[in-house]
This record gives structure tokens, C-alpha cells and sequence, in this order.
């Protein structure tokens, strides 16, 4: 078994614990510490572990540690791995049992995040350090760049290209054939049926950028 914490603490983070119970009730693969939170002072208990230290004292660690992003903000996401120079971190991909993934084409890269119920169909590029939340779909020949991350039920139709750093509001729906801009937000409910570009925020049906920001304001 390895042994593995989360960055950050929250509620995101806690649900990112119950998928590592739920990957070793089929098989024995992780050892869970506990977790790292900047905000959170060292020592607090959450649901029975400890939180134990911060993004530093992480860096500080001596040995081989498995690390988790319990994180669902894709700028935040990438600012802390961007702080992570420890050699002796690893970040692995976990998957809920219950996600059905083709055995077609399908690449997944490191430190992501798949959650129960997601389906992940063929012919399929996913980045690095994305999320999937709960129950989301992704159709074929759907490529999705590093740290985006997707809330619970968001549908993604075919041939889709989703750039790094987007983030996906709950119930989202992506139609077939449509790019999304690097560092944009798409609202809770929204229907993407025509490409967006980078660094806005879209929402509505269909969905339409209601404001364009910088990537400090993502």
C-alpha cells in the first residue's frame, strides 16, 4: 500500500478521502495520512485524520508520499503544484470503482480526480490534474488539457476540445464539436453550443460570455 495525503481539507477534499475507501474496500491500495491545508491549523481533525502541515512542511518531507488534489478551483490548482519541488512527491490518478472507461484510445494523465458514476467513453485525451466530479459524461474524441475541472453532471459530447484551466459549473452541458478557451468558467446549467474563448465567464442557454477576465481573476 502507498501512502497518501490530500492538499486541502474542505469538502472537495473529504470527498476525495471517501474515493480512496471506496478504491480499497476492492483492492488494499492506499494508506491514507491525512491531509495539507494552508488555511487549516496543523493538528485539526477532520473526520478522524489530522491535518498535517502546510504546502512547505509537504515540501519538507523526506520520504515517498503520494499526493492528492482535493481541490476544485483550476487556478489553485495549478499555483499549488507550481509550489511543489519536493522530488518524493508523486501524484497518482484515482478513480472511483463504479467509473466506466473504454478500453478505446482512452489517456488519462497524471493527478486527476475521477469521482463515482462518471463515464468516459472512447478515443479520449484527458490531461493532467483535471477533475471529474460526480456522474459526468465524456463522448469520443474529446480532448480536455490540464487542470480543468468539472462539477457534478456535466454531459460532454463528442469532439470536444476543452483548454487548461476551465472550470465547469454543476449540470453543465457541452454539445459536440465546440472549443473552450483556456481559463473560462462556464455556469451551473449552461449549454455550450458554440466555441467560447479564453478567459471569460459564460453562462445561460446557450451559454454567452457575460465578462472576460485576466487569468489573475480566474
Amino acid at each position: 500500500m502507498q501512502n497518501v495525503v490530500i492538499i486541502g481539507a474542505g469538502g472537495f477534499g473529504r470527498e476525495v478521502k471517501t474515493i480512496i475507501d471506496a478504491v480499497n474496500k476492492v483492492e488494499k491500495t492506499y494508506n491514507f495520512i491525512g491531509y495539507y491545508d494552508d488555511g487549516i491549523e496543523k493538528g485539526t481533525m477532520i473526520n478522524n485524520f489530522p491535518v498535517l502541515g502546510n504546502l512547505q512542511e509537504l515540501n519538507s518531507i523526506s520520504e515517498a508520499i503520494s499526493v492528492l488534489l482535493g481541490i476544485g478551483d483550476p487556478t489553485t490548482k495549478s499555483k499549488i503544484i507550481a509550489k511543489l519541488s519536493n522530488d518524493k512527491i508523486n501524484f497518482p490518478t484515482l478513480i472511483h470503482p463504479s467509473v466506466q472507461i473504454s478500453d478505446d484510445e482512452v489517456t488519462i494523465s497524471k493527478g486527476c480526480i475521477i469521482c463515482s458514476g462518471t463515464i468516459i467513453t472512447c478515443n479520449i485525451v484527458i490531461g493532467s490534474f483535471v477533475t471529474l466530479n460526480l456522474m459526468c459524461t465524456i463522448g469520443h474524441d474529446t480532448i480536455v488539457d490540464d487542470f480543468s475541472s468539472f462539477m457534478p453532471s456535466v454531459n460532454i459530447s463528442g469532439e470536444v476540445h476543452i483548454k487548461e484551466s476551465v472550470y465547469v459549473g454543476t449540470g453543465a452541458k457541452i454539445i459536440n464539436q465546440v472549443i473552450i478557451g483556456s481559463g473560462t468558467i462556464v455556469g451551473a446549467g449552461a449549454v455550450v453550443s458554440k466555441s467560447l474563448p479564453e478567459n471569460c465567464t459564460a453562462v445561460g442557454i446557450p451559454a454567452k460570455p457575460i465578462k472576460f477576465h485576466n487569468d489573475e481573476c480566474n
